[in-house]
Protein backbone atom coordinates (compact mmCIF):
# COMPACT_ATOMS: atom_id res chain seq x y z
CA UNK A 1 0.00 0.00 0.00
CA UNK A 2 0.74 3.52 -0.62
CA UNK A 3 1.49 6.18 2.03
CA UNK A 4 1.49 9.67 2.75
CA UNK A 5 4.56 10.95 4.26
CA UNK A 6 6.39 14.30 4.53
CA UNK A 7 9.31 15.45 3.66
CA UNK A 8 11.55 18.41 4.55
CA UNK A 9 14.40 19.80 2.85
CA UNK A 10 14.79 23.29 4.37
CA UNK A 11 13.10 26.14 6.35
CA UNK A 12 8.99 26.10 4.51
CA UNK A 13 9.75 23.21 2.39
CA UNK A 14 8.13 20.03 3.62
CA UNK A 15 6.55 18.49 0.95
CA UNK A 16 4.14 15.77 1.07
CA UNK A 17 4.85 12.36 -0.64
CA UNK A 18 3.00 9.77 -1.45
CA UNK A 19 5.26 6.74 -1.12
CA UNK A 20 5.50 2.84 -1.49
CA UNK A 21 8.52 0.28 -1.05
CA UNK A 22 11.53 -0.82 0.78
CA UNK A 23 13.73 2.22 1.41
CA UNK A 24 16.99 0.67 0.25
CA UNK A 25 15.22 -0.27 -3.03
CA UNK A 26 15.69 0.91 -6.72
CA UNK A 27 14.23 5.00 -6.20
CA UNK A 28 11.84 6.09 -8.43
CA UNK A 29 10.96 9.68 -8.48
CA UNK A 30 7.86 10.57 -10.23
CA UNK A 31 6.96 14.59 -10.89
CA UNK A 32 3.53 15.33 -11.18
CA UNK A 33 2.06 17.96 -14.06
CA UNK A 34 -0.70 20.58 -14.19
CA UNK A 35 -3.62 20.43 -13.66
CA UNK A 36 -3.42 17.51 -11.41
CA UNK A 37 -1.42 16.29 -8.12
CA UNK A 38 0.79 13.24 -6.69
CA UNK A 39 -2.38 11.37 -6.88
CA UNK A 40 -1.88 10.85 -10.65
CA UNK A 41 0.87 8.17 -9.39
CA UNK A 42 -0.96 6.22 -6.91
CA UNK A 43 -1.32 3.35 -9.19
CA UNK A 44 2.48 3.02 -10.48
CA UNK A 45 3.38 3.51 -6.74
CA UNK A 46 2.02 0.57 -5.74
CA UNK A 47 2.85 -1.57 -9.11
CA UNK A 48 6.60 -0.21 -8.46
CA UNK A 49 6.57 -1.14 -5.01
CA UNK A 50 5.44 -4.70 -5.80
CA UNK A 51 8.05 -5.38 -8.45
CA UNK A 52 10.85 -4.32 -5.94
CA UNK A 53 11.27 -0.07 -6.38
CA UNK A 54 11.15 2.71 -4.02
CA UNK A 55 8.68 4.75 -5.56
CA UNK A 56 8.45 8.71 -4.54
CA UNK A 57 5.55 10.61 -6.11
CA UNK A 58 5.81 14.49 -4.08
CA UNK A 59 2.97 17.29 -4.11
CA UNK A 60 5.33 19.34 -5.69
CA UNK A 61 6.32 23.33 -4.65
CA UNK A 62 3.68 25.30 -4.17
CA UNK A 63 0.88 22.17 -4.12
CA UNK A 64 1.82 20.98 -0.96
CA UNK A 65 0.69 23.47 1.64
CA UNK A 66 4.01 23.14 3.66
CA UNK A 67 6.19 24.13 0.52
CA UNK A 68 4.38 26.87 -0.95
CA UNK A 69 6.76 30.04 -0.96
CA UNK A 70 4.27 33.56 -1.71
CA UNK A 71 3.41 33.43 -4.95
CA UNK A 72 4.09 37.33 -5.18
CA UNK A 73 7.76 36.45 -5.24
CA UNK A 74 8.06 34.49 -8.84
CA UNK A 75 11.65 33.38 -8.84
CA UNK A 76 10.69 31.41 -6.16
CA UNK A 77 8.63 29.39 -8.34
CA UNK A 78 11.40 29.34 -11.46
CA UNK A 79 11.94 25.55 -13.01
CA UNK A 80 15.27 25.85 -11.81
CA UNK A 81 13.95 25.71 -8.22
CA UNK A 82 11.68 22.96 -9.06
CA UNK A 83 14.64 20.41 -10.39
CA UNK A 84 16.06 22.13 -6.58
CA UNK A 85 13.51 20.77 -4.84
CA UNK A 86 13.57 17.27 -6.77
CA UNK A 87 17.01 16.54 -6.30
CA UNK A 88 16.49 17.44 -2.73
CA UNK A 89 14.10 15.30 -2.45
CA UNK A 90 15.73 12.56 -3.72
CA UNK A 91 18.56 13.06 -1.22
CA UNK A 92 16.62 13.83 1.84
CA UNK A 93 15.22 10.38 1.12
CA UNK A 94 18.73 8.80 1.49
CA UNK A 95 19.85 7.98 -1.87
CA UNK A 96 22.26 11.09 -1.87
CA UNK A 97 24.44 10.35 -5.15
CA UNK A 98 22.90 7.38 -6.29
CA UNK A 99 21.37 6.89 -9.78
CA UNK A 100 17.35 6.61 -9.75
CA UNK A 101 14.80 6.67 -12.13
CA UNK A 102 13.05 9.79 -13.35
CA UNK A 103 9.29 9.72 -14.50
CA UNK A 104 7.39 13.04 -15.32
CA UNK A 105 3.99 14.11 -17.09
CA UNK A 106 2.91 17.63 -18.52
CA UNK A 107 5.04 20.18 -16.03
CA UNK A 108 6.41 17.36 -14.13
CA UNK A 109 7.40 15.89 -17.46
CA UNK A 110 9.33 19.63 -18.65
CA UNK A 111 11.27 19.39 -14.92
CA UNK A 112 12.45 15.84 -15.87
CA UNK A 113 13.55 16.62 -19.25
CA UNK A 114 15.56 19.60 -17.47
CA UNK A 115 17.04 16.99 -14.67
CA UNK A 116 18.33 14.59 -17.35
CA UNK A 117 19.72 16.77 -19.30
CA UNK A 118 21.84 18.65 -16.36
CA UNK A 119 22.25 14.93 -14.33
CA UNK A 120 22.51 12.69 -16.44
CA UNK A 121 25.06 10.57 -14.37
CA UNK A 122 22.42 10.06 -11.92
CA UNK A 123 19.20 9.57 -13.87
CA UNK A 124 19.51 5.98 -15.02
CA UNK A 125 16.23 6.11 -17.13
CA UNK A 126 13.86 8.78 -18.14
CA UNK A 127 10.23 8.49 -18.82
CA UNK A 128 8.04 11.45 -19.71
CA UNK A 129 4.45 11.41 -20.28
CA UNK A 130 2.75 13.80 -22.01
CA UNK A 131 5.31 16.20 -22.55
CA UNK A 132 7.84 16.54 -25.88
CA UNK A 133 11.43 17.24 -25.77
CA UNK A 134 11.29 21.23 -25.25
CA UNK A 135 12.95 21.61 -28.31
CA UNK A 136 10.68 19.31 -30.40
CA UNK A 137 7.86 21.83 -28.68
CA UNK A 138 8.97 24.99 -29.89
CA UNK A 139 9.81 23.63 -33.48
CA UNK A 140 5.97 22.53 -33.45
CA UNK A 141 4.97 25.63 -32.66
CA UNK A 142 6.89 27.06 -35.66
CA UNK A 143 5.43 24.97 -38.10
CA UNK A 144 3.26 26.94 -39.95
CA UNK A 145 0.71 23.98 -40.50
CA UNK A 146 0.75 22.71 -37.15
CA UNK A 147 -1.93 22.96 -34.68
CA UNK A 148 0.06 23.18 -31.79
CA UNK A 149 0.08 26.73 -31.00
CA UNK A 150 -3.67 26.20 -30.86
CA UNK A 151 -3.33 23.62 -28.47
CA UNK A 152 -0.91 25.41 -25.86
CA UNK A 153 -3.15 28.79 -25.93
CA UNK A 154 -3.96 28.08 -22.44
CA UNK A 155 -0.52 28.42 -21.33
CA UNK A 156 -0.96 32.46 -22.15
CA UNK A 157 -4.12 32.23 -20.73
CA UNK A 158 -2.63 31.18 -17.16
CA UNK A 159 -0.07 34.01 -17.27
CA UNK A 160 -3.16 36.64 -16.61
CA UNK A 161 -4.47 38.23 -13.64
CA UNK A 162 -7.32 36.09 -12.06
CA UNK A 163 -6.14 33.05 -14.15
CA UNK A 164 -6.74 30.95 -11.17
CA UNK A 165 -10.30 32.37 -9.80
CA UNK A 166 -11.34 31.76 -13.87
CA UNK A 167 -10.52 27.85 -13.25
CA UNK A 168 -11.86 27.37 -10.25
CA UNK A 169 -15.26 29.03 -11.02
CA UNK A 170 -18.78 27.85 -10.98
CA UNK A 171 -16.81 24.09 -8.59
CA UNK A 172 -13.69 24.39 -11.05
CA UNK A 173 -15.97 23.70 -14.15
CA UNK A 174 -13.01 24.17 -16.21
CA UNK A 175 -10.87 21.27 -14.63
CA UNK A 176 -13.78 18.93 -14.40
CA UNK A 177 -14.83 19.39 -17.82
CA UNK A 178 -11.45 18.60 -19.24
CA UNK A 179 -10.73 15.67 -16.77
CA UNK A 180 -13.43 14.25 -18.13
CA UNK A 181 -12.63 15.04 -22.08
CA UNK A 182 -9.69 12.79 -21.16
CA UNK A 183 -11.27 10.21 -19.55
CA UNK A 184 -9.94 10.92 -15.91
CA UNK A 185 -12.20 8.97 -13.53
CA UNK A 186 -14.16 10.67 -11.11
CA UNK A 187 -12.76 9.66 -8.03
CA UNK A 188 -9.62 10.92 -9.67
CA UNK A 189 -10.85 14.20 -9.97
CA UNK A 190 -11.80 14.14 -5.96
CA UNK A 191 -8.03 13.46 -5.08
CA UNK A 192 -6.76 16.31 -7.71
CA UNK A 193 -9.38 18.70 -6.09
CA UNK A 194 -8.16 18.05 -2.90
CA UNK A 195 -4.57 19.27 -3.35
CA UNK A 196 -5.80 21.79 -6.17
CA UNK A 197 -9.11 22.52 -5.70
CA UNK A 198 -8.43 26.03 -3.46
CA UNK A 199 -7.27 29.82 -4.51
CA UNK A 200 -3.76 29.23 -3.23
CA UNK A 201 -3.20 25.93 -4.27
CA UNK A 202 -4.11 27.06 -7.75
CA UNK A 203 -2.16 30.83 -7.46
CA UNK A 204 0.77 28.93 -6.58
CA UNK A 205 0.08 25.87 -9.08
CA UNK A 206 -0.12 29.23 -12.51
CA UNK A 207 2.96 30.92 -10.48
CA UNK A 208 5.06 27.92 -12.29
CA UNK A 209 3.76 29.65 -15.53
CA UNK A 210 4.10 32.35 -14.69
CA UNK A 211 7.99 31.99 -13.46
CA UNK A 212 8.89 30.66 -16.76
CA UNK A 213 6.58 33.15 -19.23
CA UNK A 214 6.08 31.84 -22.88
CA UNK A 215 9.19 30.56 -23.82
CA UNK A 216 10.63 27.30 -22.92
CA UNK A 217 14.51 27.12 -22.19
CA UNK A 218 16.45 24.89 -25.43
CA UNK A 219 18.32 21.64 -24.21
CA UNK A 220 20.72 20.00 -25.52
CA UNK A 221 20.45 16.30 -26.42
CA UNK A 222 19.29 13.50 -23.67
CA UNK A 223 22.28 11.21 -23.04
CA UNK A 224 19.36 9.05 -20.61
CA UNK A 225 17.66 5.98 -22.10
CA UNK A 226 14.10 7.49 -22.29
CA UNK A 227 10.33 6.40 -22.76
CA UNK A 228 8.14 8.92 -24.31
CA UNK A 229 4.42 8.03 -23.67
CA UNK A 230 1.86 10.25 -26.02
CA UNK A 231 -1.95 9.84 -25.94
CA UNK A 232 -3.02 10.04 -30.02
CA UNK A 233 -6.55 11.75 -28.00
CA UNK A 234 -4.27 14.65 -25.99
CA UNK A 235 -5.80 18.07 -26.72
CA UNK A 236 -2.52 19.93 -25.49
CA UNK A 237 0.47 17.71 -26.90
CA UNK A 238 0.05 17.31 -31.11
CA UNK A 239 1.61 14.53 -32.85
CA UNK A 240 4.68 16.30 -34.37
CA UNK A 241 5.43 17.32 -30.88
CA UNK A 242 5.06 14.04 -29.51
CA UNK A 243 7.03 11.94 -32.93
CA UNK A 244 9.81 14.97 -33.17
CA UNK A 245 11.12 14.27 -29.60
CA UNK A 246 13.27 11.29 -30.91
CA UNK A 247 15.56 14.12 -32.69
CA UNK A 248 16.54 14.95 -29.66
CA UNK A 249 17.29 12.01 -27.49
CA UNK A 250 20.90 10.26 -28.15
CA UNK A 251 20.11 7.43 -25.70
CA UNK A 252 17.88 4.60 -26.41
CA UNK A 253 15.05 5.79 -27.06
CA UNK A 254 11.47 4.89 -26.93
CA UNK A 255 7.96 6.26 -28.40
CA UNK A 256 4.88 4.59 -27.10
CA UNK A 257 1.57 6.50 -28.98
CA UNK A 258 -1.81 4.84 -26.94
CA UNK A 259 -4.64 5.25 -29.29
CA UNK A 260 -7.87 7.15 -27.82
CA UNK A 261 -5.97 7.75 -24.63
CA UNK A 262 -6.00 11.66 -23.71
CA UNK A 263 -3.53 13.83 -21.55
CA UNK A 264 -4.07 12.64 -17.87
CA UNK A 265 -3.18 8.82 -19.08
CA UNK A 266 -1.41 8.14 -15.64
CA UNK A 267 -5.31 8.22 -14.43
CA UNK A 268 -7.08 7.20 -17.33
CA UNK A 269 -4.91 3.84 -18.53
CA UNK A 270 -3.37 3.39 -15.29
CA UNK A 271 -2.37 -0.59 -16.01
CA UNK A 272 -0.94 0.12 -19.03
CA UNK A 273 1.36 2.93 -17.73
CA UNK A 274 2.32 1.05 -15.33
CA UNK A 275 3.13 -1.48 -17.71
CA UNK A 276 5.10 0.39 -19.88
CA UNK A 277 7.10 2.37 -16.96
CA UNK A 278 8.03 -0.97 -15.23
CA UNK A 279 9.39 -2.62 -18.43
CA UNK A 280 11.20 0.67 -19.00
CA UNK A 281 12.91 0.86 -15.44
CA UNK A 282 13.80 -2.94 -15.63
CA UNK A 283 15.91 -2.23 -18.93
CA UNK A 284 18.14 0.41 -17.42
CA UNK A 285 18.68 -0.85 -13.92
CA UNK A 286 20.58 1.37 -11.64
Amino acid sequence: MASLEKITIGPGLTFDILTAGKADAPLVLLLHGFAESMHCWRAQVKALAVAGYRALAPSQRGYSPGARPDTGDTASYHIDRLMDDAMAIVAAAGHGERRFHLVGHDWGGSIAWALADRFPQLVASLAVLSRPHPNAFNRALQVTDSDQAHRSRHHKAFLEPGAADVVLSDNAKWLRERWAANGVPAAAMTKHLGVLGNKPAMEAALAWYRARGAIRSPLGPIRVPTLSIWGDADDTVGRIAAEGTRDFVSAPYRFEALPGVGHFAADQVRDRVSELLLGHVATYPV
